[in-house]
């Protein structure tokens, strides 16, 4: 079993901000931190078994559960959500790290939670992270810049049916020797099929394999 604190913090506009830490003890020098879609929640199947495959691996989980689908944010255009996740993710962790540190750190964004990565990733604490990219938001420059440029270890992982994704820009994340890279044939942005149940688990059962072998390097 492991230990579940939840807490919130003021966000972007004094807006709360939830999130959950889970740990099997204190002592964990291992961070992983989730990062959930705008509607694609850490209790959603890639998310919620990735966090399984860390708490497995004695790291300290942090699920930052903005909820970006709520009332108070639907006159919010794109690129004010882009502001707010950056700020509210920040403050997240801020809050988490001035009372604990860590010696290995790993974030894992999974489509607007690739925001905040591209932000936070230029912190000097977080510079020697791991990053998951999971269904980036390749579209946008500010994403597929900081996945080129990366020099963190990452993971990206996409399908050919991903709105987000084009052949085009997928090839410039391709250059990049620090990322390994996955494209899934026939998925959509949930990294599922959009009429086979049964083949979506074995995709699903495929990447979290892939973060669990990615974790370990």
């Amino acid at each position: 079993m492991y230990n579940v604190e939840t807490k919130i913090v003021k966000g972007y506009k004094e807006i709360d901000v939830p999130y959950t830490l889970l740990s099997k003890g204190g002592g964990s020098t291992k961070l992983a931190i989730i990062l959930p879609g705008a509607g694609y929640t850490a209790q959603a199947p890639l998310l919620h078994y990735s966090t399984g495959v860390f708490v497995n691996k004695s790291y300290d989980v942090l699920q930052v559960n903005y909820q970006y689908n709520s009332k108070v944010y639907e006159d919010y255009t794109i690129e004010e959500i882009s502001q707010a996740i950056k700020l509210d993710v920040k403050t997240v962790i801020d809050d988490v790290l001035m009372n604990k540190s860590y010696e290995n750190l790993i974030l894992i964004g999974k489509s607007l939670g690739t925001i905040a990565m591209s932000s936070e990733l230029n912190r000097e604490n977080l510079k020697g992270a791991k990053a998951i990219w999971m269904t980036p938001l390749i579209q946008r420059e500010e994403v597929l810049q900081a996945i080129i440029n990366s020099k963190n270890k990452g993971l990206c992982i996409i399908g050919s049916e991903d709105h987000c994704y084009t052949e085009e820009r997928f090839a410039n994340v391709l250059e990049n020797r620090n990322i390994t890279t996955k494209l899934i044939p026939g998925v959509n942005h949930s990294l599922e099929y959009d009429e086979k149940a049964v083949e979506s688990i074995d995709v699903l059962k495929s990447v979290i394999n892939d973060i669990d072998q990615f974790s370990n390097g």
